[in-house]
């Protein structure tokens, strides 16, 4: 029998096709990377799982796209999880305030980045790994496959290696915290894996099952094994709510109230704990890099199915 929730997202999800023929589909395209730009701008997928499996599905769902900085949700789950609360002597948990890319924020705070998923962050989770693993390219993305129940999930050589000609921020970013001693590895083999990271390719039914770990208490509902500790499942949460979207972070909060993580290949994946994760691509950017119809589309949503978590 279909719970109340359930109705609710179901009666949602049937509006969104006049919702977004009334939303205007401003912004561009991620350009900065080459074969980002690529992309066909009007594409638009959504995907729900609910804690009990039920799923809702809408558009491109099926899909696959470059998730980019959704990633970095998932090595900081598994650098956690392997380096435990020492970790955050070597990055923070705050906003940052500025831009995902800021090297002035580096210098003022002696090479620690301020949270781990600004690029400065997501370049030292992957120092943390190439610590731990022997094969980190492949050890992670097979550890992605597991939360998501996919072996066909993989890095886009193509997208890497676009990334890699023209990572030359990221190059300084990882250089400059190498000399304050906050790089433990090779400069060139953290890169490496930083741009085959960002690279990994999954539809929203795909990331949405791949995250539904976030929603279950850290348990992953396709084996019921633990990816973290609950303890460490809100504390993702937390840093996704506060740091999720760069210096939009506290509009996204503000507007539709789940932690969430966006990335600039347009896709957006929030969290309601206990409840659902659900999984949006619309590729073009607002100003800030999040997905401009991704956001007016999640605030809708929650704000339809009164299922934000204030």
């Amino acid at each position: 029998m279909p719970t109340q929730d359930s109705l609710d997202f179901q009666k949602v999800f049937s509006q969104l096709s006049t919702q977004i023929k009334q939303l205007e589909n401003y912004g561009e395209v991620a350009s900065y990377i080459p074969e980002l730009s690529k992309v066909n701008p009007k594409k638009f997928g959504i995907h729900l799982i609910t804690s009990d499996n039920q799923h809702f599905d809408y558009g491109d769902s099926q899909e696959k796209f470059s998730i980019q900085s959704i990633a970095k949700v998932l090595s900081l789950s598994m650098a956690f999880r392997l380096e435990g609360p020492s970790l955050w002597e070597r990055v923070g948990v705050e906003p940052s305030g500025n831009a995902f890319n800021s090297l002035s924020q580096l210098e003022l705070e002696h090479g620690i980045p301020r949270n781990p998923f600004i690029n400065a962050g997501a370049l030292l989770i992957c120092d943390v790994l190439v610590s731990h693993l022997n094969k980190p390219k492949e050890e992670f993305i097979h550890f992605v496959r597991k939360l998501v129940g996919n072996d066909t999930i993989n890095y886009c050589e193509r997208i890497a290696l676009s990334e890699k000609e023209h990572g030359f921020r990221n190059a300084a970013m990882v250089n400059f915290m190498k000399s304050y001693g906050n790089i433990k590895n090779e400069v060139h083999e953290v890169l490496d894996f930083y741009f085959h990271l960002c690279s990994i390719e999954m539809s929203c039914a795909q990331l949405a099952q791949a995250m539904s770990y976030l929603s279950s208490n850290g348990i992953n509902p396709l084996n019921n094994e633990e990816v973290v500790t609950p303890s460490r499942a809100k504390r993702i949460n937390a840093i996704m709510q506060l740091c999720g979207f760069y210096d939009e972070a506290g509009e996204f909060s503000f507007k539709v109230g789940l932690p969430g993580k966006s990335g600039v290949g347009g896709g957006i994946v929030a969290i309601h704990p206990e409840k659902y994760t659900i999984a949006l691509w619309s590729p073009r950017l607002n100003a800030k890099g999040n997905s401009y119809r991704g956001m007016k589309i999640l605030e809708f949503f929650t704000t339809q199915t009164k299922s934000s978590i204030f």
